[in-house]
């Protein structure tokens, strides 16, 4: 496995008591814990407040986020920012590719097309041994780079909106 290589964001474009929404896939319950912990630490330590919605697996998030990002626009409170986190391990049909291919091109296409902070915490991989270490906090902590992705942008967003 290749190292992580973390580069530091010099941006400290304030975001305390912006609101996120990180929606979970509870496919593999202890490894969607550990994905967990890792983004909700980062949220906490940027002062980032956040609600969870669950959903069943990984094709459902995109769809979760834009329903609640609707709602939350309708009722007045909107979100800054979004987490998807889930896990899908490779099986023996092609089930994984369209999985891990369609989560990942409609979380983009709603970054893109509505200008969304976004993270994308869908873990793919091989075997559960490779799940576990993306998810740990003490390892790869692929749900804490999540958080920091979506944060990261939300600053860049916050940083240009600002400068008009």
């Amino acid at each position: 496995m290749a190292d992580a290589r973390r580069a530091p964001l010099k941006d400290q474009t304030d975001i305390s008591g912006a609101r996120a929404l990180i929606v979970e896939a509870r496919f593999y319950d202890d490894i969607q814990d550990a994905l967990m912990e890792g983004a909700v630490a980062e949220l906490k330590v940027a002062g980032v407040t956040h609600d969870v919605i669950t959903v069943p697996g990984a094709l459902e998030i995109p769809a979760a986020i834009a329903m609640a990002l609707d709602a939350a626009a309708q009722g007045g409170k909107p979100y800054d920012a979004a987490i998807a986190l889930g896990c899908v391990v490779r099986g023996d049909t092609i089930h994984f590719e369209i999985v891990s291919m369609e989560s990942s091109r409609a979380l983009m296409d709603l970054a893109v097309n509505r200008g969304f902070p976004l993270g994308n915490g869908i873990i793919t991989v091989n075997t559960e041994a490779q799940a576990w270490a993306r998810a740990r906090a003490s390892e790869l902590n692929k749900g804490g780079d999540a958080a920091r992705a979506a944060l990261a942008m939300l600053r860049i967003k916050r940083r240009l909106t600002k400068a008009r």
